[in-house]
């Protein structure tokens, strides 16, 4: 594939990433005014064990599908595709009801291994109550991801794009309303709030159905045209397609829990670790921020990273299996640059306003600490975003089993240091200790595609020094703006002053950092000189000397 088309998948399942994850964000906001951090807090504690049996749930099949139709289309063998396809559709439905067996019966075990005794607030009725809410999510979601995955493997990136949106506004506004009938015009309980907001996951995942259905009857024809053009079938076994798929499918399921697992290390040990240095007081806004509230605002730039994964796996594995390791070069380099050249100043810009982000977002309640927190966890996003280009890379050249070694090392650093840490540092050593293990996979990932296929480096450490003095020269700016902006505005007690400062700063930075990329002909040279769009619009801002 084409660098440029690459670029359009990567952009297309991008912006839909993007959008979905900001939706994500924003819905967080009335959310936050209806439930409060005690609700934020237990909300968390239902969607940590619900993605990771999700994951397991799928045990990687659906990107697995992906990278499996992608190789047998470029040997122009789309039976064995469609096959797989078939057969993976029927195991789905099968994991996906008994993972919501397993979350539905198991729910209050898991509430108690993760509400220690005597702790505030949150109780062990409450979690089960919503873990079992969202459990029936399980029962559709991995059927429908691998349709998204069939249709990836074909390049096709609008299927999933479009049904990943619908399946997020969905969601969201049976979340708000239920939420809201409960708070205001039934008088319910925080609980029951909560609970209705989380069976949101199995609404959502049904209106996300359809539109693939929508799709698949409209590809049908197509897709069995080029069923009866293929030229030849290797006619494999059932058993031999599924130990090829599971060979695949395997290193999946880890890179769909890293932060899941993460998350969860923290729901086990964060509370009990706060209470034995005394800071049980603050565990349960802290544990909302860093796992909830805080988290979903980090996370959206690595968005980027998600898109430009999926969209670039099947393109790696076509240049892998060809032989074509110039083209495979480029495209690694190309989805690195993109993540360092976007993610770094947003993760930088995170960090120097991270107080008025947060009472923007959220308000002022408790903005000393929250905003002390985001400020450590922002910079994590680049982490995050490395790690999952890495270990799509990783799978696009066949080497995906490392990730079950590097991420293992991953998770076993973030149980160590989370131990350390938050008893040096309070409720940011969980945050210092998940970047320690993220980064520590990154490094390990990054070794082990430079030692499997003798990648250089070079031009990405060039690159990323130029991006690090324009994001340091951004920073600056950023700050001043603020210190300056702040001898005008009381950002202390107004949430309104730090929304204005945001949005000035945020814009002073974005201006300074695109200046910059474009006068130094950088942003040409990393995405390209095909995106026209964004060249026409900074022409008309910036004249290049």
């Amino acid at each position: 594939m084409a660098t440029s088309n690459i670029l359009r998948g990567t952009m297309l399942l991008t912006g839909a990433t993007f959008l979905s994850k900001f939706l994500g964000m924003i819905y967080v906001i009335p959310f936050n005014e209806l439930v409060g951090a005690e609700g934020g807090d237990l909300y968390q504690y239902a969607y940590v064990p619900y993605n990771i049996l999700l994951s397991v749930s799928t045990v990687g099949v659906p990107l697995a599908v992906s990278r499996f139709v992608s190789k047998y289309n470029s040997l122009e063998d789309y039976e064995t595709g469609r096959r797989m396809f078939k057969a993976g559709m029927s195991l789905m439905m099968i994991t996906g009801f008994i993972g919501f067996l397993i979350l539905f019966f198991g729910a209050s075990v898991l509430a108690r291994l993760s509400i220690p005794e005597g702790a505030e607030g949150t109780s062990v009725e409450d979690v089960t109550f919503v873990i079992r809410m969202v459990s029936f999510a399980l029962i559709i979601i991995p059927s429908m991801s691998i349709v998204r995955g069939f249709f990836q493997g074909y390049q096709s990136m609008g299927p999933t794009a479009i049904s990943q949106v619908i399946e997020q506004i969905v969601r969201i506004i049976f979340l708000l309303v239920s939420a809201y009938l409960v708070m205001n015009v039934f008088g319910g309980q925080v609980r029951t709030a909560v609970g209705f907001s989380t069976f949101a996951a199995f609404v959502g995942a049904a209106a996300s159905c359809l539109v693939l259905l929508v799709y698949w009857r409209r590809r049908k024809k197509h897709l069995d045209k080029l069923l009866r053009q293929q030229k030849q079938s290797y006619n494999l076994p059932i058993e031999k397609l599924f130990r090829e798929l599971f060979r695949y499918a395997g290193p999946f399921i880890l890179v769909g829990l890293a932060t899941s697992l993460y998350q969860l290390v923290d729901q086990m040990t964060f509370k009990r670790i706060m209470v034995a240095i005394g800071e049980g007081e603050n565990a349960v806004a802290a544990m909302a921020n860093i796992n909830f509230y805080g988290h979903k605002l980090v996370i959206i730039p690595v968005t980027l990273a998600t898109g430009m994964s999926l969209a670039i796996l099947p393109a790696i594995t076509n240049s892998f299996t060809a032989g074509k390791k110039v083209q495979m070069f480029g495209q690694m380099n190309q989805a690195l640059q993109i993540i360092v050249l976007l993610i770094l100043p947003a993760a930088v810009g995170m960090s120097v306003l991270s107080y008025q982000v947060y009472a923007a977002f959220y308000g002022l309640e408790n903005i000393a600490l929250n905003g002390m927190i985001l400020r450590w966890y922002a910079p994590v996003a680049l982490c995050f975003a490395f790690f999952t280009v890495s270990a799509s890379i990783l799978q696009g050249i066949n080497k995906q089993n490392f990730t079950v070694i590097s991420l293992s090392a991953g998770v076993l650093m973030k149980i160590i240091f989370n131990f350390l840490l938050i008893y040096l540092f309070g409720a940011r050593g969980a945050v210092l200790a998940t970047m320690v293990a993220v980064t520590t996979v990154c490094l390990l990932n990054l070794w082990k595609i430079k030692k499997s296929v003798q990648f250089s480096y070079r031009q990405l450490i060039k690159r990323s020094m130029l991006i690090a003095i324009f994001t340091t020269i951004m920073g600056i700016t950023v700050w001043v703006t603020k210190w300056l902006l702040e001898l005008f505005l009381s950002t202390q007690d107004d949430r309104l002053a730090n929304i204005i400062v945001l949005i000035i700063c945020v814009a002073v930075g974005m201006l300074v950092y695109l200046w910059l990329g474009y006068q130094s002909t950088l942003l040409e040279r990393v995405l390209g000189n095909r995106v026209r769009k964004l060249d026409k619009i900074l022409d008309k801002l910036f004249r290049r000397k």
